[in-house]
């Protein structure tokens, strides 16, 4: 399951990715806009947006980005270890 997760901590990025790595995911983060999001999200099964770390800008782009695909959206308002872990056990089968 391919998954990308948008906001969040940049200290924090590779913790994202090695949980997701754990539950066999294979994981892109954008914690910062830089040049837009336009064409860098792909076609993923699983988009998670933290909200609490993100601008309005950077939720705009993103949910334009996998409008019509039939992606997964899941809005967290933390960005913790924790609120991703309870997100992929909700969507990722292991």
């Amino acid at each position: 399951m391919s998954v990308v997760i948008v906001g969040g901590n940049e200290c924090m990025e590779r913790r994202y990715k090695e949980l997701c790595e754990s539950y066999r995911c294979s994981a892109k983060v954008f914690t910062k806009l830089r040049g837009g999001l336009k064409n860098k999200l792909g076609n993923p099964d699983l988009v998670i947006l933290f909200t609490s770390t993100m601008s309005h800008k950077m939720l705009h782009g993103a949910m334009n980005e996998v409008d019509g695909q039939g992606t997964i959206v899941e809005h967290c308002k933390t960005s913790s270890l924790s609120a991703l872990r309870s997100v992929l056990e909700k969507h990722v089968t292991t």
